[in-house]
């Protein structure tokens, strides 16, 4: 396990928090087993942040299925204490408003199985917790875009239905404090933007094939249209729409922060005048990667950006922070240092550390003191020195595309005829794997498994025209992609083309069921969590919860752009449950708001019907993902079982 102390730290050399090279564990040995419950658990520390003054630190956790707000006091990490959200209420994240004041979302799901969000208020000073906004579940309740820097009143865009345009509402943060509507909705305006001083400047949004860009100028009374681009006009010109997202405007000003595509596709951090609907300068612009996120001072200057390589990549564009991190780097050793939380004055930080091997642990730094105290482990069950080192490689796929993927094998086995397991990520479409902690990947690496998780065509983080590969081919080409995964696995050496599988979650639920009926000459079995069985059905379930424009553009994603003999029942499990030969493991949870349970329900029938195996695991009061720990304990154990039996490690 980790050294955790209070320790001096020279920020020039090592520190002994440094975790171990595992690369001088012995090659032969092998590690012992890690039970699935330590690879479920949860750090108490998740999402943590500091205070605006840096004395406190709050964080969510699970406890026994219950979500909780977490307080400490941040000099010491002593626990201070701690806030129940309350039965059904899931913890999606914690903000501060002021010192002694925490904004809250919290979600849940109705009778009916529709996904709401709430905004909740916690007072530090009397421990109430209360809601603000309406009192009855609506769409997007918790979506704050702008805090005063005293606590004392948010700015929250709130959207009753996904078929209503929502609008903007000033709510002074007390129980039953002032509400007032500043910004009424406007026809297909979806996104709100406020300014430093919390006055609601810009709206976008699509309607019609159209980008609607409403701007408000500094002290000025009405909002107008500014800017509409269509996407016809677009197309005749053989051009595409740039990517463009607003992030911050400059108060008495009409300069703003955005992210933007250049003429060669590169989304890059540009300063942008709103009024005349153009670019100023480029603030940074990575020559090989697209910038994907910013970090601003509360003055609202951009002090750092993000990029993704194989891993996720911070730039400081201020030099004493980025001298900090530097420092931090030498000193921690470890894969990944961060920067994730800072007060006000930069006079106390957060830190996590960890990497792809490695879930890390949190530390807190005094730059005056060049102290650093350990907090704690992110998994404290985990030992992460027997845990497995993914690497990055690229293979070809069948019509020549590149495609980039992360193999981890286990260790203590030579890298030569092992079983192995295809992992496609879910989504599909934008989303991408990373070289970071994954805990399913190490469960099964732990177990004896090689795991490869390809980004396929389609994925997010390499550029349009790869993003573009995917459309239309959910099902084919990108299926194609698993298959030559496999392929160059199996050309290497390093896996024993008779013992393979797939696993996977959501979209990787699909593609993993997916293939074991599309080639079962390939695959002995499939594993699914939440993963969709029936595409047709999936569309129709989205047309409740989703706006038209949203649901046309992903029936457009699936079905493709151009016209051709091709239908979604084609490439959809249940339709296709005839061709099912394979084992499989379906697991679903009953409140699942965006697979509904009903395609777990259908494929377990259907496959029964058709003789084949298969292990079956449903979830009460379980979502999308793992809210509780018990949840992702048993879908390990399940797996684990159901692997053992059907392609075992040994």
């Amino acid at each position: 396990m980790r050294f955790l102390t209070v320790v001096a730290v020279s920020l020039a050399c090592a520190s002994p928090l440094a975790a171990q090279d595992q690369s001088a564990s012995s090659a032969e040995a092998r590690p012992p087993e890690i039970p699935a419950k330590a690879f479920a658990a949860r750090s108490q520390l998740s999402g943590a942040k500091l205070s605006p003054d840096g004395n406190q630190l709050a964080s969510r956790s699970n406890v026994n299925g219950m979500d909780y707000v977490m307080l400490y006091n941040a000099a010491n990490g002593a626990p201070v204490g701690t806030f129940a959200m309350g039965e059904g209420n899931r913890l999606n994240w914690v903000r501060w408003a002021g010192n002694q004041r925490l904004l809250v979302s919290a979600s849940a799901y109705d009778e009916y199985n529709r996904y709401w969000t709430r905004l909740f208020v916690v007072e530090l000073d009397t421990g109430e917790l209360y809601s603000i906004g309406r009192k009855e579940p609506i769409r997007d309740g918790d979506n704050v875009i702008w805090v005063a820097e005293d606590g004392s009143s948010v700015l929250v865009s709130l959207q009753a239905n996904p078929r209503h345009y929502p609008s903007v509402y000033r709510f002074d943060l007390t129980r039953d404090g002032k509400r007032d509507q500043v910004q009424g909705s406007r026809q297909g305006i979806w996104n709100w933007y406020a300014d430093k001083d919390g006055n609601v400047r810009i709206g976008t949004g699509w309607y019609r094939k159209k980008l609607r860009v409403y701007y408000r100028g500094p002290g000025e009374e009405d909002i107008e249209m500014v800017d509409k681009i269509h996407l016809d006009d677009l197309e005749k010109e053989n051009e595409t729409y740039r990517y463009f997202d607003i992030l911050r405007v400059e108060p008495d000003s009409d300069i703003g922060y955005v992210f933007e595509e250049n003429e060669a596709g590169k989304v890059g951090l540009r300063r942008y005048d709103l009024a005349r609907s153009e670019v100023v300068d480029t603030v940074y612009e990575h020559p090989q990667y697209d910038v994907d996120g910013a970090v601003f001072s509360r003055d609202g200057k951009p002090v750092a950006v993000t990029y993704t390589d194989d891993s996720s990549q911070v730039v400081w564009l201020d030099e004493k922070l980025g001298a900090i991190q530097k420092g931090l780097e030498a000193a921690l050793e470890e894969d990944t240092v961060r920067i994730v939380s800072r007060s006000e004055d930069d006079t106390r930080m957060i830190i996590q550390a960890g990497g792809a091997a490695d879930p890390g642990a949190l530390y807190v730094y005094t730059p005056a003191e060049g102290t650093l105290e350990a907090l704690g482990e992110m998994s404290a069950g985990v030992p992460f020195e027997h845990l497995a080192q993914p690497k990055a490689i690229t293979y070809t796929a069948r019509d020549g595309t590149p495609i980039r993927a992360y193999l981890t094998l286990p260790r203590g086995r030579p890298a030569e005829g092992l079983p192995l397991i295809i992992n496609p990520h879910g989504g599909p479409y934008g989303i991408r794997d990373t070289l970071s902690y994954n805990s399913e990947v190490q469960m099964l690496a732990n177990r004896g498994y090689a795991v490869l998780q390809p980004n396929y065509r389609g994925s997010g983080g390499y550029g349009d025209a790869f993003f573009d590969l995917g459309y239309g081919e959910i099902g084919r080409a990108m299926q194609d992609d698993l298959d030559d995964a496999m392929d160059w696995a199996v050309s290497q050496g390093i896996a024993d083309p008779e013992r393979v599988c797939l696993v996977g979650a959501s979209y990787g639920g699909y593609a993993a069921v997916w293939g074991a009926i599309r080639n079962p000459e390939r695959y002995r079995c499939a594993a699914s969590w939440a993963g969709v069985m029936d595409w047709d059905i999936m569309l129709r379930h989205d047309r409740q919860f989703f706006s038209r424009r949203t649901t046309s553009r992903w029936r457009n994603r699936y079905e493709g752009k151009e016209e051709r003999d091709f239908r979604l029942a084609d490439v959809s499990p249940f339709e296709q449950v005839e061709r099912l030969k394979r084992p499989l493991l379906l697991a679903h949870g009953t409140d699942d708001g965006i697979v509904n349970v009903e395609q777990y329900h259908l494929m377990v029938r259907a496959a029964k019907e058709q003789g084949v195996s298969v292990d079956e695991l449903l979830i009460e009061d379980e979502g999308h993902g793992f809210s509780e720990v018990a949840s992702g304990e048993a879908w390990f154990e399940a797996l684990e079982k159901f692997l053992d039996t059907h392609n075992p490690a040994e």
